[in-house]
């Protein structure tokens, strides 16, 4: 058969470039929204998680009066971030996600820093692969980004026990199923750590251990961000 002179033969056989790329398996950025105080986005795996923090402002009057601060959290996946379209309003598991965050973002506020006063948290879910975890350090990020005075940042990690396999972050099609608990040993768990606490529970180990390697990551977005502010007061 002759040989085409016109043409370079490509080789037998071939590897993708994206072979030889290091995944980036945490994306955050903050300060996208520039209507709000403070904001985060955060890509994990295939979790897209965007959280607005409004605050503080002054408590509406028919709240109950309280001269510690007050927060507020309210989850939400969008529309689109599911196999099945999600309503618009929220269902029992958003407002179930809404309490759990509320109840790992609390303790680590200075809450008593803004007396008559709450913060709100705005979270929303643009994918979902498994997203409580990824939501916790999204929101935590978003309150630094608002300059809400707190201990220390909140990284959230996951893990998914099936059988012998302990699950690290699981995807959705990997998370806690009923379906599989008469059959194997089954559980989820996740934690929200401040990362300057010390975590003995031999149970979580690994959890505590993922959420101080997300640490650093926050601190330098957030330094970041700073030091890009700093930058445009300077420029003006």
């Amino acid at each position: 058969m002759p040989t085409d002179t016109r043409r370079i033969n490509g080789p037998e056989s071939s590897i993708s470039p994206y072979a030889f790329v290091k995944s980036k398996q945490l994306t955050d950025k903050t300060g996208l929204i520039t209507q709000a105080q403070g904001s985060s986005y955060i890509e994990q795996d295939g979790t897209k998680v965007i959280c607005a923090v409004y605050g503080p402002r002054a408590v509406i009057k028919r709240e109950e009066f309280s001269m510690q601060g007050q927060m507020t959290c309210e989850f939400k996946f969008a529309p689109f971030s599911c196999r099945q379209r999600r309503q618009h309003m929220q269902d029992a598991e958003e407002k179930d996600y809404s309490v759990q965050l509320l109840e790992a973002l609390e303790p680590a506020v200075l809450l008593h820093k803004f007396p008559k006063a709450q913060v709100n948290i705005y979270i929303t879910v643009l994918q979902n692969d498994g997203t409580l975890a990824a939501s916790m350090t999204c929101a935590s990020m978003a309150l630094a980004d608002a300059g809400i005075e707190m201990y220390d940042l909140v990284t959230g990690c996951s893990a998914r026990i099936k059988g012998d396999t302990i699950l690290m972050d699981p995807c959705s099609s990997e998370e806690y199923s009923d379906k599989d608990s008469a059959t194997v040993n089954n559980g989820s768990v996740t934690v929200g750590i401040m990362p300057s606490l010390n975590q003995i529970s031999a149970a979580i180990r690994q959890c505590v251990d993922v959420c101080i390697q997300l640490y650093p990551v926050c601190q330098q977005s957030l330094t970041s961000a700073v030091e890009d502010l700093i930058q445009k007061g300077s420029d003006t």
